[in-house]
């Protein structure tokens, strides 16, 4: 299988360094380099790349809103001067980041978390528009920055113009309206339950009867949420309850 990589790093010198460690790898076939995010986006819309490295800090624009620019987030490895400590500030669910000057060893152990990730993925065709269970999505709330799997969100929440995202523990917001977030989710596994909240199925731990032929739903996190009457009928038929 080959993984077809593209690199968005300012730094000539930095992209040759990884381009020559890529040439040590056979299975990565690196597929375009682009020097700014705005390069690197309209690269990553047209090729559609498995994995991207990626600089953080970069004139103009950084790697971080290069990342909010995506709909889906390829699997992504920084590239960064930054140091540990540093990095660590970031609550980023990132694959890895490499520090540079990178190391050899180094690289091929952030290739091989790659290749374990991408081994669990389905193939999805180019046509393909909506997100799947394993697409990423990246959110920035703040300070903090999360790459997070679609299928680990066990919920959606309208707050005002925006959607708020519950993964773990975690509750940030991320700036799109929820009918934006919806035409690109997976049906099979997400659900309106209401004008409010798409709630993800996997996530739905226990249903309750409720008052006017409504649906309580006992979430496997412990909250609950409720099912508006319309909508109740139609997740009885979705779910042949």
């Amino acid at each position: 299988m080959k993984i077809r990589a593209v690199i968005v790093e300012d730094s000539r010198l930095a992209r040759n360094e990884l381009k020559e460690l890529i040439k040590k790898h056979e299975e990565i076939e690196l597929i375009g380099e682009a020097e700014n995010v705005d390069k690197g986006f309209e690269l990553i819309q047209k090729e559609n790349p498995d994995l991207l490295f990626l600089d953080i800090n970069m004139p103009e624009k950084d790697g971080f809103e290069l990342l909010e620019m995506l709909d889906e987030v390829p699997i992504t490895v920084f590239t960064t001067a930054f140091d540990e400590y540093a990095i660590k500030s970031f609550e980023y669910n990132a694959l890895d980041y490499l520090l540079k000057p990178i190391n050899e060893k180094r690289f091929s152990m952030a290739l091989e978390k790659v290749k374990a990730q991408l081994s669990g993925n389905p193939e999805e065709t180019e046509s393909e528009k909506k997100l799947t269970e394993n697409s990423q999505i990246f959110i920035k709330d703040g300070e903090s920055c999360w790459l997070v799997k679609v299928g680990d969100i066990s919920h959606f929440e309208i707050v005002g113009n925006y959607t708020r995202v519950f993964f773990e523990e975690k509750k940030p917001l991320l700036y799109k309206s929820l009918n934006q977030v919806e035409e690109k989710l997976p049906e099979q596994s997400f659900f309106r339950v209401n004008r409010q909240q798409i709630v993800n199925t996997n996530f739905i731990g226990n249903v309750v009867p409720w008052f006017n032929g409504k649906l309580k739903l006992q979430m496997k996190n412990g909250e609950e949420i409720e099912v508006s009457r319309r909508q109740s009928y139609i997740f009885k038929d979705k779910m042949s309850l």
